[in-house]
């Protein structure tokens, strides 16, 4: 893996460096946009609806739009903020694992000790693992701030961003309002049913189906020689099928026939059509005349 972001987790006089990795990864096969009838890429493009013109990225400036007025942020805006340039992951209170509600986590990091720092990291670590707790932080990452939650797993340090207060929906449905009576006996089944399909997670049990078959379909086609050129779709020659008819050329024969074409001063083809008069192809040469119809 590599580090997507270096910095430190502070606290009182608490300086513990640390390297930030992603600890997931998307495993959708990714796909694109093609036209039906060619293979085409299709392509986005960048065009001002004031003038019509394509622009390019950097022309590009963020914009607020409340609705009624639009304020226009330049880079330099963006970098007078102050989280922008912190590299630090500032505890702000301990609290006890059970508080935190699982609908506030967003994405996950791993955080490495730098090598200077693995016994305040251990010691970190080791001390939110007796307590129970864990440790609320701020913290900025790709150009926000953000609140996170920084907890043990295993022997590693977890860093989860987390949603804001405000992010939150609340819940509010009119059918939820009522409650419907649950009998005792209607509450026993449930409970039994439940009991029948009781276990352990285990997260290596579930797999992703849908992938799965639409990998197995891509490769089937692959197999079976439904797929063309990727250059193609970019509306691009390859450059071999320009001059060998498509053919596809190992890197040993190549090789093999640049050496005997240096050996013997020539391929066939070329000697051929070095001899052939100026404006004629060697096929032109050799192919007979065609004799001239006679007048009717």
């Amino acid at each position: 893996m590599r580090a997507i972001w270096t910095g430190a987790i502070t606290f009182g006089l608490v300086n513990v460096p640390v390297k930030v990795y992603s600890a997931t990864e998307d495993h959708d096969v990714a796909l694109h946009q093609v036209h039906d009838a060619d293979g085409g890429r299709i392509r986005y493009k960048r065009v001002c609806e004031i003038d019509g013109k394509t622009i390019p990225y950097e022309h590009i400036a963020k914009a607020y739009d409340d609705g009624e007025r639009t304020v226009i942020l330049t880079p330099e805006d963006l970098e007078s903020l102050p989280a922008e340039r912190s590299r630090e992951i500032d505890v702000v209170e301990f609290v006890p694992n059970d508080q935190l509600d699982p609908i506030m986590f967003d994405r996950s990091y791993y955080l490495e000790p730098d090598s200077k720092s693995l016994k305040a990291y251990a010691l970190l670590r080791k001390t939110l693992e007796d307590e129970d707790r864990t440790a609320i932080v701020n913290f900025a990452l790709r150009q926000k701030t953000r609140l996170g939650a920084l907890r043990v797993r295993g022997n590693v340090l977890v860093l989860q961003t987390m949603l804001w207060h405000d992010e939150i929906r609340a819940a509010e449905f009119p059918s939820l309002e009522t409650t419907p009576r649950i009998t005792e006996r209607e509450l026993s089944l449930s409970s039994a049913l439940m009991e029948s399909f009781a276990g352990d997670f285990e997260p290596e049990k579930f797999s992703d189906e849908y992938q799965e078959e639409l990998r197995k379909l891509i490769d089937a086609k692959l197999e079976q020689g439904e797929s063309i050129d990727t250059a193609a779709t970019f509306g691009e020659e390859p450059e071999e099928a320009e001059k060998g008819g498509g053919e596809v050329i190992d890197l040993m024969e190549a090789l093999q026939r640049s050496v005997e074409r240096s050996r013997g001063g020539g391929s066939k083809d070329s000697s051929e059509t070095k001899a052939a008069p100026k404006g004629k192809s060697a096929a032109e040469k050799k192919a007979p005349a065609k004799k001239a119809k006679k007048p009717a």
